[in-house]
C-alpha cells in the first residue's frame, strides 16, 4: 500500500515453511474468539496467507476482529534466523497508518473551531511553505490532508534497490546515514522546499508524505504540544491502546514483543528491524499492533472520534493514485473489494514492515502485517489478495 511508500522491487525469498496458526479459545492469550474455531472457518484466508509466505515474505499475520472480538491467524517466520513465528500482540512499525491518527486530530481541531480546513496553510504556518515555486499561500490545509497540494515529496520512493537519482535531494530511507539520523520536520520541509511543486494545488492528487509532515506541524503550532502528544491523549488514551505508540526521539528499536522485519537491499536480505523513524515522524513513525489498529479505525468509522460532520468529510474522496478503484479522502481510502463491501482503512509501509487493513460496514475490521516490504508488483498483489481474501471471507 504505501507509504511511507508500497516499494517494489525483483527479488524474492524462496524455501520459507508454510505453516498458518490460528490464536483460539483456551490458548492463554487474551485476543482470543469467546469459540474455538474449526479448522474450515477461515480456511480461504489461510490459503492466502501461505501464498503470501510462498511468494517470498517471511511472515505474515492477520488479526480480524469482530463481536467476538480478535483472533489471530499467523503464517511464515517472524526471525529467520530461529525460524520462530511472528508472535501473538506483534508490534510493528506501521507507516502511513500514521496519517490517518494525523488526520483525525486535525478534524478534532476543526470541529473545535480552533482551525479552517480551507484556509491557506499559510495562516498557520507563516514562512514555512515557500521557496521553489511553492506558495502556502495557495494550499489549503485541507489540500494537504488529501494529497491535493502539489508539494514536492521530501522521500524518495519507487523500487528500494534503485537509489534517488544524483539530481534530486529527496532522502533514500535505505542508507545507513538517514537510518539512524535524527531528524526535525523543520528541516525535512526545508529539504522539500528546495524543489519545485509536482502540480499546481488541488490539480488532482499525488500522495505525498511532506502534507503529513506539515500537517503534524500544524498540530503543535495550534495545541503548543507536539503531535505524538495530542495522539497519545486523544486517541491512544482515550480508546486504551495499550500498544499503539509514537516512537521517543531517537528510539531505534520496537518495544515489546515484535518481529523482526526485513529489506531486500541490491538483492541481499537485510534485518531493518532497528532504525531511527524520525525522518518518518507525523507521515509514518508510529508502531501498532494488529488488534490496537482494528479497534482505532472501528472506533473512527463509528463516530467515537470525530463528530459526524468531519467524520463526514474524512469520506469525501478523490482518485488515489497508488490504487486503481481507490477514492482518497482526508487521512482515509476508501477500498475495493471484489464481493462489493463498503470498506475503509489505510496502510502504510516503513522498511522492515508493510500494513493493510478496513473495516466494513459491518463492523468487521482487518489488519494485515508483513514483516518485509514487496519485492515486486506480483508479491505485492499477494498481499493484496490476501486483504481482499479477509475482508471479503469475515
Amino acid at each position: 500500500m504505501t507509504t511511507l511508500r508500497r516499494h517494489r522491487g525483483r527479488t524474492a525469498l524462496a524455501g520459507l515453511g508454510l505453516v498458518a496458526a490460528l490464536t483460539a479459545a483456551g490458548c492463554g492469550s487474551p485476543d482470543t474468539t469467546s469459540e474455538s474455531p474449526g479448522p474450515d472457518r477461515d480456511r480461504a484466508i489461510v490459503d492466502a496467507m501461505n501464498a503470501v509466505v510462498r511468494g517470498g515474505f517471511p511472515g505474515v499475520q492477520v488479526v480480524i476482529t469482530g463481536p467476538d472480538g480478535p483472533r489471530t491467524l499467523t503464517a511464515g517466520a517472524g526471525d529467520l534466523a530461529t525460524g520462530a513465528p511472528i508472535p501473538d500482540h506483534a508490534r510493528v512499525r506501521i507507516g502511513s497508518n500514521t496519517k490517518t491518527f494525523v488526520a483525525t486530530v486535525v478534524l478534532q481541531l476543526a470541529a473545535e473551531g480552533r482551525l479552517d480546513l480551507d484556509a491557506p496553510i499559510e495562516r498557520y504556518l507563516p514562512g514555512v511553505v515557500h521557496g521553489t515555486g511553492n506558495d502556502g499561500d495557495k494550499i489549503s490545509v485541507r489540500q494537504l490532508l488529501q494529497h491535493t497540494s502539489g508539494l514536492p515529496d521530501y522521500l524518495a520512493g519507487g523500487n528500494p534497490e534503485i537509489r534517488a537519482a544524483a539530481n534530486t535531494p529527496q532522502l533514500e530511507v535505505l542508507r545507513d546515514d538517514v537510518r539512524w539520523r535524527q531528524y526535525r520536520p523543520a528541516d525535512l520541509i526545508s529539504l522539500a522546499m528546495t524543489m519545485p511543486p509536482q502540480f499546481a494545488p488541488g490539480a488532482r492528487s499525488v500522495y505525498t508524505n511532506t502534507n503529513y509532515l506539515l500537517l503534524g506541524m500544524l498540530i503543535e503550532k495550534i495545541t503548543g504540544r507536539p503531535a505524538a502528544a495530542e495522539i497519545g491523549t486523544r486517541i491512544i488514551d482515550k480508546l486504551g491502546l495499550p500498544d499503539t505508540y509514537f516512537p521517543a526521539p531517537g528510539e531505534t528499536v520496537i518495544r515489546g514483543p515484535h518481529p523482526k522485519g526485513y529489506q531486500v537491499i541490491d538483492g541481499k536480505q537485510v534485518d531493518f528491524t532497528d532504525l531511527n523513524p524520525s525522518w518518518g515522524d507525523s507521515a509514518g513513525a508510529m508502531v501498532a499492533t494488529g488488534a490496537d489498529l482494528d479497534r482505532f479505525f472501528t472506533a473512527l468509522l463509528n463516530g467515537e472520534l470525530l463528530p459526524a460532520a468531519q467524520l463526514e468529510q474524512m469520506k469525501q474522496t478523490v482518485p488515489f493514485d497508488r490504487m486503481p478503484g481507490a477514492g482518497y479522502g482526508l487521512g482515509l481510502i476508501h477500498l475495493p473489494v471484489s464481493c462489493g463491501k463498503d470498506v475503509w482503512g489505510h496502510g502504510g509501509s516503513i522498511p522492515g514492515f508493510g500494513t493493510q487493513g478496513g473495516v466494513t460496514a459491518a463492523g468487521i475490521a482487518v489488519n494485515i502485517a508483513v514483516n518485509q516490504l514487496a519485492t515486486s508488483d506480483a508479491t505485492a498483489d499477494l498481499v493484496d489478495k490476501l486483504l481482499d481474501t479477509a475482508l471479503c471471507e469475515s
